[in-house]
């Protein structure tokens, strides 16, 4: 459960921190809006994970859009495109 805390209260911000744990974020407001967050490295680490995944499902989706649209290359073909790429082992 997140908590709301105006920005004025970091003026004893060992109180403010003592509220932070992970799955319980603090919000700090000025006046009354929303500004900053405080979160758990565990929340935060979590968070970066979500976003990669959603990077990644986001990636698959337009390839299999481009696939769906007929741009399918066969297997030989994309063996060679990779091979190409690959510095040359000399």
């Amino acid at each position: 459960m997140p908590t709301i805390t105006p920005i004025s209260d970091l003026r004893n911000y060992g109180t403010v921190l003592e509220k932070v744990s992970a799955g319980s974020p603090v919000y700090l407001t000025k006046n009354g809006h929303g500004v900053y967050s405080i979160r758990d490295m565990e929340d935060e680490e979590n968070f970066q994970k979500a976003e990669a995944m959603i990077q990644l499902f986001c990636e698959l989706n337009a390839g299999i859009r481009s696939a769906e649209e007929g741009d399918w290359i066969s297997e030989e073909e994309m063996r060679e495109h990779f091979r190409k790429k690959r510095p040359d082992d000399h």
